[in-house]
């Protein structure tokens, strides 16, 4: 059993990890500045909707193994290892805010202990020289006499399932200049059996950055492709189908949509655009990933404009508005951005999401937040699927048809099946499924309709 104090304890990172690291059998205290969230966690009150955290976080806390305050004087002395998990949220030009990051690193200083060693793990995303940052203020706050090391060990989760990705890595990097911190960080997550990735500070935390851009690149990539598919009436979802056969390719984040969002992505790949811009480089990919996510969006909502012949007075329900399913999670979701742009064009909203509606509450105050997906239905010109929750993909079309004033369903997310939707009398129109007719400035016969191909 190891003592551990996770910093950002109350967060998706932070929370995450402390619940995790108990069940594992240490000692953890979960450290946040907010008050009301610590004692919320320490009666058992999980503030993030997130797949076993209450249950897993219930049993740690009975157990003993685990506790919230937030007090550093209470949680970091007697610490062997101390987690970072701070927000990095971004700034205006993008570039990372680490003002978080400095003022826990200065905390965590002040709070060590003379005649103690102690390795301080940063887990938060941060730009490339962070680590040496960190130790730098540890140092200027640490008492003589305290010891201590910085390792960085960046965290690849997602969102909806954080527990099962703590505890069922991929791999594990550690970027580190000393074998001792290396060795007992490793030691901390050897029970998982997962590939452990030994380097030095920048390479750990550039490793980090570079994944998430390489993801969000994927997305991008076959949201061009769909504008492509569109024009010359091809199916996007075939297209994905067989080039994700590839296994130099793969089909994850193969799936055209209206973009992809939350707290990593676009923050993630705007701050290595910036990094990159400050070495005296032009990442122009970087800045085309980014250009193309904000299009799907535009183009998306554009799309309904052009079907409906307009969009002022028109009512459009929305499914969806959490940034993916499986969280609460609002930030930069792309159907918060959808809903945001076909206001400004005139249209009233009414929405659903099996578990963002609280969030939304304040988030989106123009809009009828409804408790059931049939409801947002009554009376809208159009559905407009932007999230995709498993359960949009059992409704009862029939059902809905007879609810709404119009019939176009927008699946933003090429969630449904076209066939399904059209034969339940609605019209149905989604992203690159070749609904519009080939360019014959692009080669297609002109005497030769397209067809739309059926997936596998």
């Amino acid at each position: 059993m190891t003592p551990i104090c996770v910093v950002g304890g109350g967060g998706y990172v932070g929370l995450g990890y402390a619940v995790a690291l108990a069940e594992l059998g240490h000692s953890v205290v979960g450290l946040d500045i907010d008050a009301a969230r610590v004692e919320r966690l320490n009666h058992g009150e999980s503030p993030i909707f997130e797949a076993g955290l209450p249950e897993m976080l219930r049993r740690n806390l009975d157990a003993g193994r685990l506790r919230f305050t937030t007090d550093y004087a209470e949680a970091v002395p007697g610490s062997d290892v101390v987690f970072l998990c701070t927000g990095t949220p971004s700034l205006s030009d993008g570039e990372a805010d680490l003002r978080q990051v400095r003022a826990a690193a200065a905390s965590i200083g002040a709070h060590l202990q003379p005649g103690t060693w102690t390795v301080v793990v940063n887990k938060s995303t941060m730009p490339v020289g962070t680590a040496e940052l960190v130790a730098a203020i540890v140092a200027e706050h640490a008492p003589a006499g305290a010891e201590f090391a910085v390792v960085s060990n960046p965290e690849f989760l997602r969102e909806g399932r954080v527990l099962h990705d703590i505890l069922h890595p991929d791999r594990v990097v550690l970027g580190a200049d000393d074998d001792k911190a290396i060795a007992a960080v490793s030691d901390l997550y050897e029970p998982l059996g997962a590939p452990i990735l030994k380097t030095d500070h920048r390479s750990a935390e550039l490793i980090k950055y570079a994944a998430n851009a390489f993801l969000a690149t994927k997305i991008s990539f076959i949201n061009d492709i769909a504008r492509l598919c569109e024009r010359m009436g091809a199916d996007v979802t075939v297209v994905a189908a067989g080039i994700g056969a590839d296994e130099r390719i793969g089909p994850r984040f193969l799936h055209a949509g209206i973009g992809f969002g939350g707290s990593c992505f676009p923050k993630d790949v705007g701050a290595l655009t910036r990094m990159a811009e400050g070495a005296g480089l032009h990442p122009g990919l970087l800045r085309a990933v980014l250009e193309i996510n904000r299009d799907a969006g535009r183009r998306f909502v554009a799309r309904a404009d052009e079907l409906l012949g307009g969009l002022d007075g028109c009512q459009i329900g929305v499914w969806g508005l959490a940034f993916k399913e499986g969280t609460d999670d609002l930030r930069d979701s792309p159907a918060v951005s959808v809903i945001e742009m076909l206001i400004e064009r005139g249209a009233s909203v009414r929405a659903h999401d099996p578990a963002a509606l609280a969030n939304a509450a304040s988030r989106l105050p123009d809009i009828t937040l409804c408790d059931d997906p049939y409801a947002v239905a009554n009376g809208a010109d159009a559905i407009a699927l932007c999230t995709p929750w498993p359960e949009y993909k059992e409704i009862d079309l029939a059902r809905l048809k007879s609810a709404m004033r119009g019939d176009l369903l927008l699946d933003g997310r090429n969630m449904l099946d076209p066939a399904r939707v059209e034969a339940a009398g609605l019209r149905y129109e989604g992203i690159g499924r070749g609904s519009r007719k080939p360019s014959l400035a692009a080669g297609a016969p002109s005497n030769q309709a397209p067809t739309r191909a059926q997936p596998a």
